[in-house]
């Protein structure tokens, strides 16, 4: 299992950070928002799905990573 931090901008509720877990969570990982911070701790398998896939799913919502 492989962890990383990403810098997302353009959260700014709750419809936000449900919008980015579900979106890594049916690309299949695990992402838990801060918010406050603009970050999203992600935990991921990198045999199964690559960070460029995870980015892709934020990314896909409406949200850029920095």
């Amino acid at each position: 299992m492989s962890q990383v931090a990403l810098n997302v901008e353009g959260m700014s509720c709750n419809h936000c950070v449900q919008a980015v877990e579900r979106a890594v969570k049916e690309a299949g990982a695990e992402a838990k928002v801060n918010l406050e911070a603009k970050t999203v701790l992600v935990d991921f398998d990198e045999s199964k799905i690559s960070i460029g896939e995870i980015k892709h799913a934020i990314e896909d919502q409406g949200y850029d990573i920095v």
